[in-house]
């Protein structure tokens, strides 16, 4: 399923991830459609099968997960997967390239803990991150009071700083996070780590109008959906855009022939939201 490589298109990051909502709903999707991969999971080139299988299957945007060893937003199959690809010597920079495989096509928001970040150095990791072609950044361990930092470095680059809303999240706080949004604000859709679901959470339709209030950037959902339904039962509750981690990710380590088997569940997702 290996298509040829795009050309980056022009505009900012921020700007191809505007575009990319504003495709999804000019193409009768009721929200964007957000596939998350682990980087260098199984391993470096199936994880560009996988990448270049998302877009060709039709993914809006694409989450990439940089692998890191105290992942503590993700369940036990993407922590699994990141341990996976650690073992085998992915780095960030090997990620990098990753994104840079399909960032012509459809926009990449590169998920990464803090700690790498640091470590690289924050302006050298931004233009690593730019360079790539990706379009965004997520954080999900960024402490609230280091986030001006980061944000100037990304909006200096063009780069979305993507931050993260948890159903708990008080009133103030929220309206901070909101005005400091770029791209769109990933809300999480219920307390705990990242992991499959029987069910979406209750009162989700209530967490999506909250962060709306205070957020003039889209609202994308995220944990806890993997299923065709739950992803149209979250775009019926409100979202721009959906975003479905570990049941692709299960599915990448389990097939024998993982971009096919990501390429027809990102197709049924998909399907799912006209």
């Amino acid at each position: 399923m290996i298509a040829p490589e795009g050309v980056l298109g022009v505009g900012t990051g921020i700007d191809r991830i505007a575009e990319a909502f504003e495709a999804a709903r000019a193409d009768g999707r009721r929200a964007a459609l957000m596939p998350y991969m682990m980087g260098g999971f199984p391993d470096l080139h199936r994880s560009r099968e996988i990448a270049l299988a998302y877009a060709d299957a039709g993914a809006d945007l694409v989450e990439l997960g940089v692998p890191f060893s105290d992942p503590l937003a993700d369940g036990p199959v993407i922590h699994a997967a990141g341990t996976a690809a650690l073992r085998a010597g992915v780095r960030v920079q090997d990620v990098l390239e990753l994104a840079r495989t399909i960032a012509g096509r459809v926009p990449v928001i590169v998920m990464c803990y803090a700690n790498p970040i640091y470590a690289r150095g924050l302006d050298r990791f931004a233009d690593a991150l730019a360079g790539s072609g990706a379009s965004g950044l997520i954080v999900p361990d960024l402490p609230h009071e280091e986030a001006p930092e980061v944000l100037e470095a990304c909006e200096r680059r063009g780069l979305a700083l993507v931050p993260l809303l948890a159903p708990t999240t008080p009133e103030a706080r929220l309206a901070v996070i909101g005005e400091r949004a770029r791209g769109f604000l990933y809300t999480v859709s219920l307390t705990g780590t990242t992991g499959e679901r029987a069910g979406l959470a209750e009162g989700l339709s209530g967490v999506i109008s909250r962060a709306k209030a205070h957020t003039s950037v889209p609202v994308a959902v995220g944990f806890g959906i993997a299923t065709p339904e739950q992803a149209a039962a979250a775009a019926q509750a409100g979202a721009d855009g959906v975003i479905v981690g570990s049941r692709l990710v299960r599915a990448a380590g389990e097939a024998a022939d993982p971009g096919v088997a990501v390429g027809d569940l990102v197709l049924a997702l998909g399907n799912a939201l006209r």
